[in-house]
């Protein structure tokens, strides 16, 4: 995974360093990578907030487990990630090719 900065949570992945690591394993310019990775999060967003599960192999499937609206139009949602039992082999298998 790329070096995060010294200023950040090195246990943080904001969308610039998603961005910057879909460059590196896919080998595409950041330009035609970011509005599709965009495009994914606003449909995975959309999706969660629609209640819907969304099963994702290798990341797994994640569910609202539970949601409450704040002031201002925002929610907070409760989720429930369940990895595949083989995720953190495939991974690594990922990274090795």
């Amino acid at each position: 995974m790329a070096t995060p900065p010294k200023d950040t949570d090195p246990t943080m992945i904001k969308k610039p360093e998603l961005l910057d690591e879909v460059v590196l394993r896919t080998n595409l310019k950041k330009r035609d990578v970011k509005p599709t990775v965009e495009a994914a999060l606003a449909v995975l967003g959309d999706a969660l907030r629609d209640g819907a599960v969304v099963n994702l192999p290798p990341l797994g499937k994640l569910r609202v487990v539970k949601s409450k609206p704040l002031d201002g139009g925002a929610t907070v949602m409760t989720l429930k990630l369940r990895t595949p039992k083989n995720a953190t082999r495939a991974a690594r298998i990922d990274d090795d090719a």
